[in-house]
């Protein structure tokens, strides 16, 4: 993967040119998200499906909608597969093209092939450390969706497990619900 390596600040890093490579601003340099495959473009539709009917009242559901984020006290400009936010943190009316300008209330980042649990621990740590009050892990390989709190310890759930939060309020699934809406064998 390429990197740009001049440092950035957020102002030009918000500037750059939109392409064929999504980038992310990490300790002040763009760095390349790495590109989706088949089941993970099955597990982002199927999860903005179910997240977007039920959150039509309550806010905004984005796919690889980047966020403007502080991290070790440098700007961070994550793009995660999905986020969440409510019409309390960003205003319905906001109406503008741009990065999402505060922490939403849910991130979603699905684990793509050449990436590790670890990493996306740090990230989720890191999110969270940033005011993003909640996490999802999608592992496509565990089939399971692991739930990082800022106040309380992960949670990983498989199979028919529910997964029902206080955060998304009257919504209820599991993760075998998901995979096979995904059609991940």
């Amino acid at each position: 993967m390429t990197q740009l390596k001049t440092q950035l600040t957020l102002e030009e890093f918000l500037k750059l040119p939109e392409g064929d490579i999504t980038y992310e601003l990490i300790d002040g340099e763009a760095k390349p998200k790495m590109s989706p495959k088949r089941f993970h473009s099955r597990l982002t539709l199927a999860l903005s499906l179910l997240l977007s009917q039920w959150g039509e009242n309550y806010g905004e559901v984005g796919i690889e909608w980047a966020v403007t984020l502080t991290r070790n006290g440098k700007s961070w400009v994550p793009v995660p597969d999905l986020l969440y936010i409510s019409n309390s943190r960003l205003p319905d009316d906001n109406i503008t093209d741009e990065a999402c300008p505060v922490p939403p209330e849910l991130v979603i980042e699905i684990i793509s092939p050449g990436q590790i649990f670890a990493e996306m621990t740090e990230k989720a740590a890191d999110y969270l450390q940033a005011g993003v009050l909640r996490v999802w892990v999608v592992d496509t390989k565990a089939k399971a969706i692991t739930i990082f709190y800022p106040d309380a310890p992960p949670q990983t759930k498989r199979g028919n497990d529910t997964l029902a939060d206080s955060l998304l309020e009257g919504i209820t699934f599991t993760p075998q619900d998901i995979f096979q809406q995904a059609r991940i064998p």
